[in-house]
């Protein structure tokens, strides 16, 4: 796992600090994980991902890049909301923890949303009809009024890989992949996602070893 941007910048469709503007247009690896969810094999060497499950936003022949969906902090979106100055009025919301997207970029936010129509400042969708990813103030304005997606997840920090690292990390066992289904991310407790993800894959938590396997 890298803790490094790829040597261009970081992913392209998001901002601050990200290399181009909304919807940028990726090149696609030639078997893109975009859409898919990686869960982490017991094998995984790297502590800061065990038992994770991360939604890949993106996947190309230069980089990839997702976000943990499973990894709540003690940081609510009410608290969160105040330290940049607005009040979030839907209360239900208020509750909801942030997580700890992943190791990079920690101090940003990034919140991972149904409502791919939006027309939100920055924002990165996943191939295949999947969700988006919105870095700009502005979806917090649409939260805090109501006017924002009907599903969201906010997360702290991202998960990033540079060309070829990622596909590394499968062939050596430390990754599950699957489609993902996005009620998994939206609709299930964070303690239940990943075997919630696993049971996408056909079979029980419970059996999962440290063999490599796709779906």
């Amino acid at each position: 796992m890298s803790d490094q941007a790829s040597a261009s910048g970081e992913p392209d469709g998001l901002d601050p600090g990200f290399s181009a503007g909304p919807n940028a247009s990726a090149r696609t690896a030639t078997f893109s994980l975009a859409n898919h969810f990686l869960i982490a094999m017991p094998s995984m060497a790297d502590s800061r991902f065990s038992d994770t499950v991360v939604y890949v936003l993106e996947h190309t022949s230069e980089r990839a890049m997702g976000v943990v969906i499973n990894r709540p902090t003690d940081l609510t979106l009410e608290k969160l909301f105040e330290r940049v100055d607005m009040k979030l009025e839907i209360a239900v919301l208020g509750a909801q923890p942030v997580c700890y997207g992943g190791p990079m970029a920690t101090d940003r936010g990034f919140v991972l949303h149904d409502q791919a129509d939006a027309d939100y400042g920055s924002t990165l969708k996943a191939d295949n009809n999947g969700l988006s990813l919105t870095t700009s103030k502005d979806v917090l304005e649409a939260m805090a009024d109501g006017r924002g997606p009907k599903h969201v997840m906010v997360a702290l920090g991202y998960a990033g890989w540079d060309a070829g690292q990622l596909e590394s990390e499968i062939a050596h066992n430390a990754w599950l992949t699957v489609a993902a289904d996005p009620a998994v991310v939206f609709d299930v407790p964070h303690a239940r996602r990943r075997a919630s993800a696993i049971h996408l894959l056909g079979f029980d938590p419970a059996m999962l070893s440290g063999e490599a396997g796709h779906a």
